[in-house]
């Protein structure tokens, strides 16, 4: 399976998505800009929200939910890579985040 880890990930390009399968509290409290963010329990309904012509980075808190979330993709037609770390390792590398409260970024 793909793999990068997530602190290599610098900037991610115009022609990839960058897909969050973590679950909307974890969403809610810190996550990277500009990502798409579908649960994983939700993915298999939402696939039409991927672009089909886009590579996706496929990221969750610490790399396990988004590996087998890539596996799911690259089986079923996208180029998906696992963003390896996750969450933890992004926000460890210093790497910008957003949060949907009113308080610091944080991955819970």
């Amino acid at each position: 399976m793909p793999n990068v880890p997530a602190a290599t990930v610098n900037d991610i390009p115009a022609d990839v998505t960058l897909l969050d399968v973590r679950e909307q509290n974890e969403w809610d409290a810190g996550h990277a800009p500009d990502a798409l963010h579908i649960p994983m329990g939700e993915l298999a309904g939402r696939l039409d929200e991927l672009p089909s012509d886009q590579d996706v980075y496929v990221i969750c808190r610490s790399g396990g939910r988004s590996a087998r979330v890539t596996a799911y993709l690259n089986g079923n037609g996208w180029d998906a890579t696992n963003v390896d770390g996750g969450m933890q390792s992004w926000h460890a590398a210093g790497k910008a985040m957003v949060s949907e409260s009113q308080t610091e970024p944080q991955v819970i």
